[in-house]
């Protein structure tokens, strides 16, 4: 799992999985959900991310090995 934010554009984007998205998905006017050929959640993309989400605080927890 990936998470990147990009200052630059305002945006979020969280990778679930590297599986290849064959599907996007408009989930509202600046989210963008991205599915695989089973309908898995591959990645997530949040615009405008600051806001909509409190992108300067990120906290982490039940991290599996």
């Amino acid at each position: 799992m990936k998470l990147s934010y990009f200052a630059d554009t305002d945006t979020l984007y969280i990778e679930f999985s590297d599986s290849g998205a064959i599907e996007t998905r408009d989930l509202d006017e600046n989210t963008l959900l991205d599915l695989d050929a089973a309908g898995n959640i591959v990645s997530l993309t949040m615009e405008h991310a600051s806001k909509t989400a409190d992108v300067h605080k990120l906290q982490i927890s039940g991290i599996v090995n």
